[in-house]
Order: C-alpha cells, then structure tokens, then sequence
C-alpha cells in the first residue's frame, strides 16, 4: 500500500515543482488583498478535475473584506467510497510584502540547486503545493478510501486569519462534526510537529500633552517625553521582569522560551508629510505619542495578569511624574494553545515521519500564532497540527526558498498520514 502511494507522490515530482510555481507567480499581496479570488479560481479549476467538490466563499463582513479587496477563500471535499473520518488541510495563501534586498524575481519562481525561490515559497506556498500533491496521489492510488479529505486555501492569515480561516469556523467549517483531523502546511521543517503556538496581545499605548508654540515648550506639554518615561521603565523594569517567565512549551527557537515584548510602532508629533514634499516642518509641541506594543506569552500566564503588568507600569509613572496621561487601547489578543502528543493526528504523523525520513519527529511549539487558534477557538477542533515544509527562519525574507526534496518527503508524510486514517 504505500509503497505505491510513495511512487505515485515521487511521480509527481515535476507537477509538484510546476504548481508551486504557479502558486508562487499569483502575487496575493496582504495588504491590502490582491488576487485572492485568481488564486482561489486557479486552485478550485485543477481540483474539480479530481472529483473535488468546490466552494469559493468570500467572508462577507470580516475585517478587511470590501469591494475592492474581497477576501475569497476556497474549500475543497472530496467524498470517499464509504464514511468515515475527514482529514482536512489547510494553508494560507496570501504573502507578506516582497520588502528590499532581492536578488531574484519575487514572483519567478526560479528552481535552482533544489530550491523554489519567491514570496511566499516557504510561507507557505510550497506546503499548499504538497498537500496538493499528496491529496491527489491518494485518491488516485486508493479511490475505494473512506471519509473524506478536504483541501482549503484560506486568506489573510498574514494579518490574523479573521477573513479566512476565522470566518470559516465561524461557519461551521471546521466543527468537530464535520473534520476530524486538520494539518496546516506552515513551514516548520519536514521532520517537525508544531502542536501549537504562544499567546499574543496587542494594545496601543497613547500618552497625552498639550500643543503649543515650539519656541515656547514651557507653554506646552510633550507627549513624546510622557511616552519616553514609558520607554524608560519598560527597559529598567518590565522587560527584566519577562525574561525571568519560561515555559514548559517546547517553543523554538530557544529565545522564544521567555516571554516577549516587541515595540511595533511609534508616532508622535509632526506627522510624515507627502512625498515631494520640502518644506520644513512647524513647530510645535506634540500633544499626543503612540505607541503599539505586540506581548507574546505563555501558556502558564494568565492575560488578565499580561495585561494588568502593562497599566500597573503606567500607573506607576503616573504617581511619580507630574501631568502624566495615558490611555490603553486593546487590539486583539489570543490565547496560548497546544495539541496533546497522543491526540490521533500527532501520532499519525509521527508514524509517517519515521516512515518516510527513518527519523524520530521532534514535537515543537511557534513563537508566533497562526490558524490553529481559530481552529482551536472558534472551531473547538482541538485535533489539529501544523506540518509541512520548509525553514520557518526564511519566512518573510528577501530570496526566500522552499526545498524540492523537502516539498516531496512532506508530501509523502502527508499521504501516509491519509492512508492510515482513511483507509
């Protein structure tokens, strides 16, 4: 049995290379949300040809869906010969900006020395590709499989995930009735099993002051040196105090252990002005400084208390510095999660790593989140892992790569993981 399956997958090896080019040449740039729908017509036109039965579904309401920049998704069942278990996988298929240093065309797809380049090869084009390439060799290899085998390629989850994966929970297409098992593509290396991801928060941060004449500031009160005492108290305190919290999670890389704060952005002042632009700036006090902060923590805290170390901070400055106003604004936030070892999706795809690649699949946790809290969440699927190929390190950089091998042994991971829950 899957002997054949391996040669049908190792068969494919051109046809796997050519859809991720293809893949790769459709530019759905997040943001703002090009080309959802092109790719979502191109993936539902090959499946169809597999007796798959397709749905385009825009998420109609979501953050970020418009008439201009409608976010499509695409869902993809293929029925079995008799009933049983669904195993669905699922990508992301938009991509981040191509951003400066390239020295290849972002969107060539150019194959060189076993690798794919372009945005979005690694994250996370190339995974959709496999678990194509896997799901096709299957139901050809063995059409008399039970259940089902669903494929999905989901927007926006770049930004969050909330006008793909999210609004299709919000569906029912991911209730526990429907899917029993679900693989998400993220490229976390082929002899890897994330079982899931560390919690985030973000807020934005507002100090305030009182404009006035820049050659009188006396007159005035700077919100950006309110907001450089924040600053300064993260540094002298909260950032020691996270570096102290680790977790049991088996997070990579080792840094990602501790919880984490990142200072997004900061704004404060004189606005940018146009491009073109020359003329020099007024002068003014600034009279109000932003920041956006991005808390990623542990599955051993608690968000009230994530959050409540932030505004303790604040109201500390507040007692101590004269004129100190602030005001905290929540984002969004989301919830440490992570699959059991023994559920039966982990150790399926464990017993197809040790088969394909004679190695021992080492169980991981992200840093940062992806689709599975919406799984997980929303959906109450708790039976679902991110597998799939390529170098989490490469995601987002300029000539980033996914390895052709790499594609092809993921692949093959994911159709013994098929033969032996459908079968």
């Amino acid at each position: 049995m899957s002997d054949a399956l391996l040669s049908a997958i190792s068969a494919r090896r051109d046809e796997l290379i050519q859809l991720t080019r293809d893949l790769i040449a459709i530019p759905t740039l997040n943001p703002p949300g090009r080309n959802y729908r092109q790719i979502c017509v191109y993936l539902a036109e090959r499946l169809a040809k597999r007796d798959f039965k397709v749905e385009l579904i825009r998420a109609e309401g979501a953050i970020a869906d418009s008439t201009k920049y409608p976010r499509w998704n695409l869902v993809a069942r293929r029925a079995g010969a008799s009933p049983g278990d669904c195993v669905h996988f699922n990508s992301h298929h938009d991509i981040v900006a191509v951003g400066e240093g390239w020295t290849r065309d972002p969107f060539g797809g150019e194959v060189e020395d076993g690798r794919i380049y372009g945005r979005g090869a690694c994250d996370m084009k190339g995974g959709l590709a496999s678990s194509i390439i896997a799901a096709e060799a299957f139901v050809d290899t063995h059409p008399e499989f039970r259940g089902a085998v669903e494929i999905s390629a989901t927007a926006d989850e770049e930004s969050g995930g909330f006008g793909g994966v999210a609004y299709l929970a919000e569906q029912g297409y991911f209730d526990p009735a429907r899917v029993q098992h679900v693989i998400i593509p993220e490229p976390l290396n082929k002899d890897r099993i994330c079982l899931g991801h560390r919690g985030v928060w973000w807020a934005e941060i507002e100090t305030k002051g009182r404009i006035a004449h820049g050659s009188m500031p006396f007159l005035g009160d700077c919100a950006v040196r309110h907001m450089g005492a924040v600053l300064e108290e993260m540094e002298a305190t909260l950032f020691p105090l996270l570096a102290t919290k680790l977790t049991d999670m088996p997070v990579v890389p080792e840094g990602a252990k501790q919880s984490t704060l990142n200072i997004n952005s900061i704004h404060g002042g004189e606005p940018v002005q146009e491009e073109g632009y020359t003329g020099l700036p007024a002068a003014c006090v600034p009279d109000r400084c932003t920041i956006t902060i991005d808390r990623r923590f542990l599955i051993e805290e608690d968000l009230d208390e994530v959050k409540a170390e932030v505004t303790n901070l604040l109201e500390k400055i507040r007692a101590e510095r004269p004129d100190f106003r602030y005001e905290i604004r929540d984002l969004w936030d989301v919830k440490p999660t992570m699959t059991d070892p023994d559920a039966p999706v982990v150790k399926t795809v464990q017993g197809a790593i040790a088969k394909v690649l004679n190695t021992q699949a080492e169980f991981v946790v992200s840093p940062g989140t992806y689709d599975q809290k919406h799984i997980d969440r929303i959906g109450r699927l708790k039976n679902c892992i991110a597998y799939g190929p390529g170098i989490l390190d490469l995601a987002h950089q300029p000539d980033e790569w996914v390895g052709i091998q790499d594609m092809e042994d993921a692949a093959k991971v994911m159709a013994l993981t098929l033969a032996e829950l459908l079968l």
